[in-house]
């Protein structure tokens, strides 16, 4: 008893799973795609077709063909049984799928979450400097500013009507 205890507190990492206890081994991506590929199908107008014909088939060669000595009588428990082992591997491919699916899709919305607040990050940027800029413009001097002390400058420096205009001053 103590032995098992030990062994199992010197394992190495719990988060890391042991190999399978069959000693089979694949790949859960490519699982993955063949399950969603599944699921895809089964979801799809043409597998109902395909299996709306063959269960009108399988009932036409019980019922007509061979009557009472065909390979499925009446109650057809072989073809139920057929369509519970579909649904016995149909269901678990389909949530694989679903789960898939799941991961992608939050993995879509975590990458758009960071380039919105990105973007939004460079927007406040780009926000604040257009302030720094308008408020830098508001204290520049315009041209009509410019015009205007220059017009009151002369009208301070012109000379008033009937006096002699001063010589100008020589360096």
């Amino acid at each position: 008893m103590r032995r098992s205890l030990r062994k199992r507190s010197t394992r190495a990492e719990l988060s890391i799973p042991r190999g399978g206890r069959l000693g089979i081994h694949y790949d859960p991506d490519r699982f993955g795609a063949f399950s969603e590929g599944i699921a895809r199908f089964l979801g799809t107008a043409r597998f109902l077709v395909v299996q709306t014909a063959m269960v009108i088939t399988w009932i036409c060669l019980n019922v007509a063909l061979f009557r009472n000595q065909g390979f499925d009588p009446y109650p057809f428990i072989l073809l139920n049984l057929a369509f519970s082992t579909q649904a016995a591997y149909a269901a678990p491919l389909i949530l694989l799928a679903q789960n898939r699916q799941a991961d992608r899709d939050r993995a879509a919305l975590e990458r758009d979450r960071q380039v919105t607040t990105r973007t939004q990050a460079e927007t406040e940027f780009l926000a604040r400097e257009i302030a720094s800029i308008r408020l830098a413009l508001a204290d520049a001097v315009t041209t009509e500013d410019l015009n205007d002390a220059v017009e009151r400058i002369s009208g301070l420096v012109a000379p008033a009507e009937g006096e002699p205009e001063s010589p100008p001053l020589s360096p």
